[in-house]
């Protein structure tokens, strides 16, 4: 195996990391707003700041590390998605920004106020929106290259199909993955009454999911067959996929094993998500960046490599020692630390 090829695995790693510890947080944030305007905050908002407390800080540390690793392994990108990618990224910047400030403001401040509880809220569905763009970009057919000058071509992006089902399918992803996370945090707090809630949460947005996955699949045949040919190839992948969310569905209706449950959709996210990732190869950007010719030179990749697996091993016990004192913690859980 390829230098290229170990380094983008340790990275779509870190990319997966991401994926299911911020939709926590940004579903989080969004189930808060949503019970506070429907006069059920008082149900579950409590519990909501157990979890976020200890964690939100700690989120993008995944994210940042991608980022760094994306450019330092595959230089090229930095010149097409920066070029590409400059008011789009920029939004995403700046929503995050809010959403730290206003977290602190809800959290910290002297009083509650629904303006910061919907800013919160909002930020928790339009991150997730407009990160999913990259994900779109990497298709083709929307950076072009002319006379040494990438642009991105608007119209096409927001006009097409493939565009809006992946925005769509990220939200709802959000959704899905954070309801069945507080689903089993609500259990082990032995908090009825938000079990009840957030158990109605993620059946509803399984629904969704499902519907957003299967659209996102049928226009990614129409828009990119070679993406599309590679991912069919992986059929097993995909039916791994399929099969743990109906193990997650058949748990959370049966009202038991919600620890087992969310692991089932983590694995169900993962498969799809690495069958995904696969079925690009061996493309990053289509038609722009492989990842033979825009990989760095080998000495650099290697250190890379170590850098960012060491970095890995750092980074997963830190966040098992949190997890282990806070959210895992029966007294903390409960609210009685």
């Amino acid at each position: 195996m390829s230098y290229e090829i170990v380094g983008l695995a340790v990275l779509w790693i870190f990319l997966y990391g991401y994926l299911i510890v911020a939709s926590v947080d940004f579903g989080a944030g969004f189930f808060a707003y949503y019970a506070k305007i429907t006069k059920k905050d008082h149900i579950i908002n409590k519990l909501i700041a157990r979890y976020l407390s200890p964690v939100w800080e700690v989120t993008n540390v995944f994210f940042v590390f991608f980022f760094v690793g994306i450019v330092g392994f595959f230089p090229d990108t930095a010149y097409y998605y920066g070029s590409a990618l400059l008011v789009p990224a920029s939004i995403a910047i700046v929503l995050l920004a809010i959403r730290g400030s206003f977290y602190a403001f809800e959290n910290y401040g002297s009083k509650q106020s629904n303006v910061y509880m919907f800013l919160y809220g909002a930020t928790g569905l339009l991150i997730p929106a407009s990160l999913s763009i990259a994900l779109t970009l990497s298709e083709g057919g929307f950076i072009v290259e002319e006379n040494g000058v990438v642009s991105l071509q608007y119209w096409e992006l927001f006009t097409s199909p493939l565009s809006w089902s992946i925005v769509g399918l990220s939200i709802v992803s959000v959704l899905f993955i954070s309801s069945t996370f507080l689903t089993f945090y609500a259990a082990r707090a032995n908090d009825q009454p938000a079990l009840k809630l957030v158990r109605g949460y993620a059946l509803f947005w399984s629904t969704p999911t499902i519907i957003a996955a299967l659209t996102s699949f049928i226009f990614l045949s129409q828009h990119n067959e070679r993406h599309f040919g590679n991912m069919m190839d992986l059929w097993w992948m995909l039916g791994l996929s399929v099969g743990f969310f109906m193990i997650a569905m058949w748990l959370l209706y049966q009202e038991r094993g919600y620890g087992l449950a969310f692991i089932s959709v983590m694995l169900q996210f993962f498969f799809a998500f690495f069958a995904y990732g696969i079925g690009h190869y061996p493309y990053i950007l289509d038609p722009y960046i492989t990842i033979a010719d825009g990989a760095t030179h080998e000495s650099m990749g290697l250190a890379l490599i170590v850098a960012f697996i060491a970095g890995l091993f750092l980074l997963i016990p830190s966040l098992a020692l949190i997890f282990k004192l806070f959210l895992f913690d029966a007294d903390y859980v409960k609210g009685k630390k």
